[in-house]
């Protein structure tokens, strides 16, 4: 008998090619799970207009390094290329998952259209970066991918659980910003802001189907942006604390995922 936490379990894991989703993925696989890799494939059209260029970026990295990770864990991968942007993308997802590795149970909503805008582009950031003003071209790809993808996932993994009588499921969302907004941001914050609520929701409406639903908002994270002045800002920051590698953020969701968390739900979790 396995000793794993996890063992037989499947998860979807999306924004999984690069970063915090990679390692999920991998250290999901270490767990015992069998994980469906959800990533933003490159098409001719990367940088078609109303695509900000920080979305687009994420299709340069292929699924092959989180998928060996997941072989040499010694559990099955599946890589799946999908847009969250098409609200079409999760039902997908989910039933490409389920024909290949089984029932899923755990959801890990990664993936993110992140853009840099602005209410106030004329003022650099506070590491000297230019803005860009908010326009429905920056908001509109956050909002679809953050929020509404994130939320119909969600809808997914509620489905899933219960068509296949599981009376378990884990659900670990990640965020940034807070209550107070995301200045210089700002459709990215109010975009996760919208998907935390979403969470929450979910927390008390699946609890009675053995669902945990948590929020995981990582510190500053070398996911290959950091550079020696965000180094710097974190060190004399009053608000940061560590520069984590993606592994070290991978740890905390997994354990989230695991019966040793099963009285922890309806949380933001706050890394620093």
């Amino acid at each position: 008998m396995s000793r794993l936490p996890l063992h037989g379990r499947v998860a979807v894991v999306s924004g999984a090619n690069h970063g915090i989703g990679a390692a999920t993925a991998a250290e999901l696989a270490r767990l015992g799970v069998d994980v469906a890799v959800a990533y933003l494939a490159s098409t001719p059209t990367d940088h078609d207009p109303g695509r900000p260029p920080e979305y687009c970026s994420q299709r340069e990295q292929g699924p092959e390094a989180t998928m060996a990770a997941i072989a040499a864990a010694g559990r099955r991968g599946h890589a799946i290329a999908a847009d969250l942007a098409d609200p079409d993308a999760p039902a997908r997802i989910f039933a490409e998952a389920e024909a290949v590795l089984g029932p899923v149970s755990i959801l890990v909503n990664n993936a993110s259209a992140w853009c840099k805008d602005t209410f106030a582009p004329e003022r650099d950031d506070l590491l000297g970066r230019p803005h860009e003003s908010l326009t429905a071209e920056t908001a509109s790809p956050q909002f679809l991918v953050d929020a509404l993808g994130g939320a119909l996932m969600i809808s997914e993994l509620a489905t899933s659980v219960r068509r296949h009588g599981l009376g378990w499921g884990r659900i670990v969302s990640l965020t940034s910003g807070g209550p107070s907004g995301f200045p210089g941001e700002v459709s990215y914050g109010a975009a996760k802001a919208a998907l935390e609520n979403y969470t929450m929701s979910a927390s008390i409406e699946l609890a009675d189907d053995g669902v945990t639903a948590n929020v995981v908002y990582p510190p500053v994270t070398d996911t290959g942006w950091v550079t020696d002045e965000v180094r710097a800002f974190v060190a004399q920051s009053t608000d940061h604390v560590h520069v984590a590698e993606p592994a070290e953020v991978a740890e905390v969701i997994g354990w989230l995922c695991t019966d040793a968390a099963r009285l922890v739900t309806g949380n933001v979790v706050r890394l620093r």
